[in-house]
């Protein structure tokens, strides 16, 4: 493997605990396998000892996306060569395992590559590559500077977008969407949008029940949606609008752009939306996720709330071959405002309210306030729905253009079963590659080539990858090996990685996590629906008393209490949130009381039940 210039393993966290685990991975891989995975792991303890766990969160991960790539090409290539350190030739690194997939000579895909061998593989690779690290401060201001690029250079890509294109998206997107459009434009003019608040966190920082009460209000958002409709229960409370503050739009709050966890490579950026935004967008969200997913034309071909079609047509698209799947980078940060109102531009009703719940300012770490171009970030809770429509918008130009004449609504329902878009996740038929991704770099989206894939067996969609139609998937470690019973996070994200490595097979890998579990809390066996924090077994559950009443079966152990913290709402405010209230479960009796995430989780040490 080459030499990085990455930062060693930052503060926080056992260097030695991590490595012992990734090396128990690899033992297992290769007892698996049916080879030998020393020279690798030495190899690599050797590499950390200089390095710092950098190699195990960004080089490994680098080596298995080239790995998955060499499956794709159908060869060992160039880039797995010099990522494992070699010129030319066969890889030296993993190459216990890498002989049973590709020949020695010539480094080809063999006829009858070992499955186990390709997920091995990528085991030992990407364990750790989406591990839950901070990145240094040069990664996050890189990332954040790479935001406000993104947006120059997609401004300026729009100005640069021909009416041509953009007419012709406007007609593909008619064809594909005009009927549950004109009914959402309906229910707009009619006012039939019910507004609700979101669970996350907003820019003005109000949580919980404070949300209800709001003190702001946008002269944007009240052409379409009055505050006097949506903000009080009725109006014989209109007197507490006196103290709402309507803001021009030059004095609209920007979204607060803000950088989580993601990787050490590179944080997730998203934007937190102000209260009265989010809320106006949840309740636009709740009526578009309706109508897309009942409309009649493209029924099965958008993905929602279920990622489970577009994991069954990659399984079927590695099988055949003639399903490609495809990823788009920074996806949501390039569907241009341009594009969202081309898609609305005969439904005046929509567009006006899309464009009134609508950010048009972000305040960026280190640079300031800036004009979006974007429609919006990550974290407005319209983003999804505007997307997909977007994506499946610009793949069925793309297979028009690959027909040669306009498309018909019979075209589109012929496609059926082949055609499916989850947010950024695609899934197409293979033959349609070069003219749908030509489509998509045309109006701006990037296409992740190193999670794309079309040319072998080896698919990946929604979090679920297959080769030849087997399930190649693989467990990942999300944090770091806790060193108290304190970090409860940490103890539950460590006994659901125990529990995933023993249902993978990865027995020496699990009795290395039970040992270090077991020093943190009582450990013991149950079942998978048991509250009880436990490990996982086929040999069933522990019993060790006999509840007094129910007559079920108790274990010792560790259980998660969380406290939702308090906030009080009463008066018109309280009646607003019950007349909003959905669904038919009836609210939590305390909820005027407490509300919002839990603000504080702690575990208590008990008898509960073990199955």
């Amino acid at each position: 493997m080459p030499q990085h210039v990455y930062p060693p393993y930052m503060k926080g966290g056992d260097m030695k605990k991590l490595l012992l685990l990734w090396q128990r991975i690899a033992a297992d891989a290769a007892v698996q396998c049916c080879t030998s995975a020393s020279h690798d792991i030495n190899n690599v303890v050797t590499r950390c000892e200089h390095e710092g766990l950098s190699v195990l969160t960004l080089s490994l991960p680098e080596i298995g996306k080239a790995f998955e790539n060499a499956l794709d090409q159908g060869q060992v290539t160039d880039a797995l060569l010099s990522l494992t350190g070699q010129k030319r030739g066969f890889p030296v690194f993993l190459q216990n395992f890498l002989q049973l997939v590709f020949a020695r000579d010539g480094g080809r895909l063999l006829d009858n590559p070992s499955v186990t061998a390709i997920q091995a593989i990528r085991q030992v690779t990407l364990s750790f590559g989406k591990v839950r690290f901070p990145c240094s401060e040069a990664r996050e201001a890189q990332a954040f500077t790479d935001f406000v690029k993104c947006e120059q250079m997609l401004r300026i890509a729009t100005h640069e977008m021909s009416p041509e294109t953009l007419r012709d998206f406007s007609r593909v997107s008619n064809m594909l969407f005009r009927d549950i459009l004109l009914q959402m434009d309906r229910e707009v003019y009619e006012g039939k949008v019910v507004p609700k608040h979101g669970p996350g966190a907003t820019a003005d920082k109000l949580r919980g029940n404070a949300k209800y009460v709001q003190q702001e209000w946008t002269d944007r958002l009240e052409e379409v949606f009055p505050a006097m409709e949506n903000l009080i229960p009725s109006f014989r409370y209109h007197q507490s609008l006196s103290s709402v503050q309507h803001l021009d739009p030059g004095a609209e709050r920007p979204v607060r752009v803000v950088s989580v966890p993601k990787t050490m490579k590179t944080p997730r950026i998203i934007a937190i939306e102000p209260t009265c935004m989010q809320y106006m967008q949840q309740g636009l969200m709740e009526m578009m996720v309706k109508y897309l997913e009942s409309n009649e034309l493209t029924l099965g071909m958008i993905g929602i709330e279920d990622q489970t079609p577009n994991q069954r047509l990659a399984q079927e698209g590695s099988l055949s071959g003639e399903l490609a799947t495809l990823d788009l980078s920074e996806a949501s940060d390039r569907v241009s405002l341009r594009l969202v109102i081309a898609l609305l531009e005969n439904y005046g009703n929509l567009k006006k309210a899309v464009l009134a719940t609508r950010s048009r300012r972000a305040d960026v770490p280190g640079v300031g306030v800036i004009p979006l171009a974007k429609f919006a970030s990550m974290g407005s809770a319209l983003t999804f729905p505007m997307e997909v429509m977007v994506f499946l918008t610009t793949i069925f130009l793309g297979i028009e253009r690959e027909l040669g004449r306009h498309l018909t609504p019979k075209d589109v329902t012929s496609f059926r079963g082949r055609v499916r878009v989850y947010g950024d996740d695609i899934i197409i038929p293979k033959y349609t590659v070069p003219s749908v991704v030509r489509t998509l770099e045309a109006l701006n989206f990037k296409v992740n080539d190193s999670k794309s894939f079309w040319t072998g067996k080896f698919r990946e969609s929604c979090g679920k990858e297959y080769y030849d139609g087997h399930e190649v998937n693989i467990f990942r470690v999300r944090d770091d090996i806790p060193s108290q019973r304190s970090d409860v996070h940490g103890v539950l994200s460590l006994v659901s990685l125990r529990n995933q490595a023993y249902w993978a097979g990865y027995w020496g890998t699990a009795r290395y996590l039970d040992q270090i579990i077991e020093g943190l809390i009582p450990f013991p066996m149950v079942g998978p629906d048991s509250p009880v924090l436990g490990r996982e077994s086929v040999l069933g559950y522990a019993e060790e008393r006999i509840h007094p009443t129910l007559q079920h079966s108790l274990v010792r152990g560790a259980m998660v209490r969380a406290r939702i913290p308090a906030s009080q709402l009463g008066d018109e405010w309280a009646l607003l949130k019950c007349l909003l209230k959905r669904g038919p479960n009836p609210l939590d009796e305390r909820h005027l009381e407490r509300q919002g995430r839990p603000d504080i989780v702690s575990m208590k040490i008990g008898y509960g039940r073990s199955h």
